[in-house]
């Protein structure tokens, strides 16, 4: 069985004015929410064997953030550009091409593509996932090639947890 986490970047900083919508770092609340969310998924053994992150800075710090505290190699992180600016269908698309050896695999990518992948794989009813909210979905095969036959483990966001 292969396990997805679809995570959404945490929060972003709009303080500047002009930035390119690519290069938007975290504010502070999303810092301490992707330290929140990847220590509790730490505590449950929630490893992953791969991590896949949009190019926007946001979800690569968010990615960083939860390779550090899941002691996943953060020269491992796979950057990829078709999870910036996509649609569902093209980040589906995308799915077959992970190697099979990966059992487990967080993804970091944006809304409102993040929502809509979560809801047409597990035929979900999520209506927002909101910054730094996670997805957990399992495939019954064990190829990612096959990817029809999914469910929701869980569904997890900060604002479940205490500071």
């Amino acid at each position: 069985m292969k396990k997805l986490y679809l995570v959404r970047h945490a929060k972003s900083d709009w303080t500047y004015e002009g930035l390119p919508d690519i290069d938007r770092p975290l504010n502070e609340r999303g810092y301490r929410d992707a330290h929140l969310m990847s220590k509790h998924l730490s505590g449950k053994k929630h490893i992953p064997d791969g991590i896949i992150a949009s190019p926007a800075i946001r979800a690569i710090n968010t990615a960083l953030i939860f390779s550090r505290n899941l002691a996943f190699p953060e020269n491992k992180i796979i950057i990829n550009p078709g999870f910036y600016e996509t649609t569902p269908e093209k980040f589906i698309s995308q799915l077959p091409g992970i190697h099979d050896d990966l059992k487990s695999v967080f993804m970091f990518g944006h809304n409102p593509t993040i929502t809509t992948v979560a809801n047409i794989l597990t035929n979900g009813t999520i209506e927002n996932i909101p910054t730094c909210g996670i997805v957990c979905i399992e495939f019954k095969g064990n190829s990612w090639k096959a990817t029809e036959s999914a469910s929701m483990l869980w569904f997890d966001f900060p604002k479940n947890h205490t500071l």
